[in-house]
């Protein structure tokens, strides 16, 4: 799908959920648009959202591969706009993830897919994947945000 198309109507679906809250955000924010982050999918029916961005040489460590923060900042601007869709404007309380393979400067880019799995209360729940261009599983993640009060 067109980025500038998904760009659009992730802004009307989170105004859905956040119309008084939004005149004051900057979306895309600052950090989406320093990634080169762009939308691959949104389907907030599945509550779910998948980004792709670059792997730069800017975000490489010692060793060739991806710096482990940036890699959750990566996980962060996927789970940001779908917690945007799904409810009011919140924030992460808890992330954790758990690297299974480099992410290698080699690599063209990478995708992140990441999912709402409940909501409890003001809480919500979120997983997320991150891949290689070849599609192998390179990072898993959770992550809790807290619903700010209206």
């Amino acid at each position: 799908m067109n980025p500038d198309y998904l760009l659009k109507y992730f802004k009307e679906l989170a105004l859905q959920h956040s119309a008084d809250n939004l005149s004051e955000v900057v979306i895309p924010p600052p950090v989406f648009e320093s990634m080169d982050t762009e939308f691959v999918s949104i389907d907030p029916e599945n509550c779910t959202v998948e980004v792709k961005m670059p792997v730069k040489s800017e975000s490489l460590n010692p060793f060739g591969t991806m710096q482990g923060g940036i890699i959750a900042g990566a996980v962060d601007n996927a789970i940001g706009p779908l917690s945007m869709i799904v409810a009011p404007i919140s924030f992460t309380r808890e992330m954790e993830l758990k690297y299974r393979k480099p992410v290698k400067g080699s690599y063209e880019y990478i995708t992140v897919k990441a999912r709402l799995e409940k909501t409890v209360k003001r809480m919500l729940y979120f997983t997320a994947e991150v891949f290689n261009p070849e599609g192998d599983l390179l990072v898993s993640a959770k992550a809790m945000n807290w619903i700010i009060d209206p």
